[in-house]
């Protein structure tokens, strides 16, 4: 299933252009155009949902929490550690309603800092 007006389906599509760092028949992982931290990879399926409490299937959060580790080791953060987050609406700041994991690293984090 696709949303026309969602940005992560254009992306998925094809039809907005982004820097993807692992793709699979199910998911999609890419640069965050906003980053947080050296490293800041989204990872998202290729159907949507827009969150992570939309009945997601088992399978398909399985798959993308699996991917974590790839993204890990692709970036080389896997040793010095990363943070992964799932935003789920407003309030929760999830800019983009479908629902996406970050992969987050590259550098230290502060304990407690709540935008990270």
């Amino acid at each position: 299933m696709v949303k026309d007006d969602c940005i992560f389906c254009k992306i998925v599509s094809g039809e907005i252009e982004s820097n993807k760092v692992y793709e699979d028949e199910h998911i999609v992982a890419f640069e965050d155009l906003n980053p947080m931290m050296p490293v800041h990879t989204l990872i998202i399926p290729k159907d949507h949902y827009d969150n992570i409490a939309d009945n997601i299937p088992d399978e398909t959060m399985a798959h993308i929490m699996q991917t974590v580790g790839k993204i890990a080791d692709i970036k080389g953060i896997r040793e010095s550690g990363f943070r992964v987050i799932v935003n789920t609406n407003d309030d929760a700041c999830q800019s983009v309603h479908h629902i996406h994991v970050h992969v987050l690293g590259g550098g230290k984090m502060n304990d407690g800092d709540p935008s990270l």
